[in-house]
């Protein structure tokens, strides 16, 4: 039965693509890619010959319906991204959502994401986390950080090596310098680095280190308000 396949593929290291990820991109009619350069070199370097069509941020509004019919009338389509899982902080959603209301079914492979490792490496609470991905450029970007202020979650970032600095500093603004952080590059490629500490240190380093690859920046949780002590319900009789 024809459907839409979303295709982790990996975030660096290319050996981390699965097994089931070659498969599937060997037996479906077409692939969906965000860069079609950047995935005719991943295709070219698993020995996989397969049609590429660009899907994108600026075109997935116009082509998630296109798309969605060509499933419909018997084709499989997979959709990849540069690097990672699509529709995670990746173009995604909108095909997803357009084939769930057409009846299309839509498998995802599990695969690579890079808020996992660096989430787990943090050293932070994992068994709750709040994913922001990357913040507005513009409007509404402080507004949300300072609604963030107070989560007691582990919170994760997105940032480019361009913008990284500039999130650091008003994190420390909004959050505080002595809240704890950690900040991950270049996961699973040769220069992979996390660097931890309070907000003042982490922020230190890359001042005078030129960031370089993208950037995954953990958060530690707000501390836990403190419960009321319980009041005595049998007050010590004098």
């Amino acid at each position: 039965m024809s459907k839409l396949y979303i295709v982790p593929t990996p975030i660096g290291n290319l050996d981390d693509i699965t097994l089931r990820a070659i498969k599937v991109l060997q037996q479906v009619d077409f692939i969906l890619a965000e860069d079609t350069r950047t995935s005719s070199f991943l295709l070219k370097h698993l020995g996989i010959e397969k049609r590429l069509y660009s899907h994108h941020k600026f075109n997935e509004h116009a082509t998630a319906a296109s798309v969605a019919e060509a499933i419909g009338e018997g084709r499989e389509v997979a959709l990849i991204s540069d690097a990672g899982t699509p529709g995670i902080s990746d173009p995604g959603f909108l095909l997803v959502r357009t084939c769930v209301e057409a009846g299309i079914d839509v498998e995802t492979l599990p695969g690579a994401t890079a808020f996992v490792p660096a989430l787990v490496q943090s050293g932070f609470p994992c068994d709750r986390f709040c994913f922001e991905g990357f913040l507005p450029q513009k409007k509404g970007r402080m507004k949300r950080l300072e609604e963030l202020k107070s989560e007691t979650r582990s919170i994760i970032f997105y940032e480019s090596p361009f913008r990284v600095v500039k999130l650091l500093e008003q994190l420390a603004e909004t959050f505080g310098t002595e809240r704890k952080f950690s900040v991950s590059r270049e996961l699973t490629k040769k220069f992979e680095q996390t660097i931890r500490g309070t907000m003042a240190e982490v922020l230190a380093h890359f001042v005078e280190n030129e960031p370089k690859g993208e950037f995954v920046v953990v958060v530690a949780g707000a501390d836990k308000p403190e419960k009321e002590a319980k009041k005595n319900r049998y007050p010590k009789q004098e």
